[in-house]
């Protein structure tokens, strides 16, 4: 694999005359060398990671490697020792576990970018400096409470999701080792031998991608949320580009899939929002899906397929029209997962009127505030 690593872009000089994968490589031999556990899998789980983001990217090669790499709060400082020195063409520590320096400065890249965001003083720790411990309470913040730079840091930890969709049987059957014979194949095996008796063949049926649809509420009181949500649809849409379709709802229902296949993120979520009309704006969920499952519901679009809706379910319409349309909605997929992200808050009531209204007729009615609820979501996708 070639990972199109450009190393001019990081500050060092030491892995001049390799290419990307060697030079990433590299780079996991000297995390190993500094205490790090790293074995093949590890190692190669960081280069698809490194690759799927951007190799000529200091920021995104950090993360995927500290996403990937560490497995725990005593192997950040060493990986940040470690990473600052290969890619700064200082002396790599090599050697047993060491502890890092708290005022060791990270590349410069981080640097940069953490001084526009606002910290023009020198002495300080950068602003982007979070340990396992602060990762993990991280992943559990509610998206309506982050900072700027809190969201900078989410938006690297949602492009390093790596979903397990929902996959189905597929009509085309595959040779394998147990199952049904295959009569013909069987039979082609002993003509090729003579006609002496030889080993039953068995096949089976193959999985293919189950199509999933994502309708995403983007409407004001769901504003917080929006860009978090937006981001993990691109993750998924990526993920399985052929399987998965996006809209957002409001007071217009906007079809998003195409612009979310860009590679990169920024790029994807600007073009989604030329296509959004109402962003941020009312709320009328039931004349909205009644228009999706009158235009790509009973077109196959929704047949068949695990339905994921995000909203807070702040209804202005009708919530008998909106009941309704939940209703012929679940009866054309195979499963209906609402997304509410005020759920995942201490006390939450479901007493909404839009929400009062679907509930009966949902399969699966989860949180969506947090990373961590949308792992949570990631499971209840891949097992439907």
């Amino acid at each position: 694999m070639t990972t199109g690593f450009d190393r001019t872009a990081l500050s060092g000089t030491a892995v001049q005359g390799r290419d990307g994968t060697v030079i990433l490589t590299a780079f996991t031999w000297a995390l190993g060398a500094a205490g790090l556990v790293v074995g093949p899998e590890r190692a190669a789980t960081f280069l698809s990671a490194a690759a799927a983001l951007s190799a000529a990217d200091p920021r995104s090669v950090y993360w995927a490697g500290r996403m990937t790499m560490t497995t725990g709060p005593d192997d950040i400082g060493v990986y940040d020792s470690v990473f600052d020195a290969y890619f700064t063409n200082r002396t790599a520590p090599v050697g047993p576990r060491r502890p890092r320096p708290m005022n060791l400065q990270l590349m410069s890249a981080l640097q940069q970018e953490d001084g526009a965001a606002g910290d023009d003083g020198d002495d300080g720790p950068p602003p982007v400096r979070a340990n396992a411990a602060a990762t993990e309470v991280l992943r559990h913040r509610d998206f309506g409470e982050m900072s700027p730079a809190d969201r900078r840091e989410l938006a690297a930890m949602l492009a390093l999701l790596r979903p397990g969709l929902p996959q189905r049987l597929s009509r085309r059957r595959r040779p394998a080792s147990r199952g049904p014979v295959d009569v013909r194949a069987t039979v082609r095996a002993m003509l090729r031998t003579g006609g002496e008796p030889g080993l039953l063949l068995h096949r089976r049926s193959g999985l293919r991608p189950r199509r999933l649809v994502l309708l995403i509420d983007v409407s004001g009181s769901m504003a917080p949320y929006a860009d978090a949500l937006l981001r993990f649809a691109h993750v998924i849409t990526r993920a399985q580009p052929a399987a998965t379709e996006v809209f957002t709802i409001g007071t217009r229902l906007s079809r998003i899939t195409r612009a979310l296949r860009a590679a990169d993120v920024d790029v994807a979520l600007r073009a989604a929002g030329e296509v959004i009309p109402d962003y941020s704006g009312g709320t009328r969920l039931g004349e909205v899906l009644q228009a999706f499952t009158d235009r790509w519901g009973q077109r196959g679009t929704a047949r068949g397929a695990v339905v994921v809706l995000f909203s807070d379910g702040w209804e202005r319409g009708a919530p008998d029209l909106l009941a309704e349309q939940v209703q012929r909605l679940r009866r054309l997929s195979r499963q209906l997962v609402w997304v509410n992200p005020h759920k995942g808050r201490n006390g939450y009531l479901p007493v909404q009127t839009g929400i009062v209204a679907v509930l009966p007729h949902l399969d699966a009615f989860v949180a969506g505030h947090s990373l961590a609820a949308l792992d949570e979501l990631l499971e209840v996708i891949r097992d439907a």
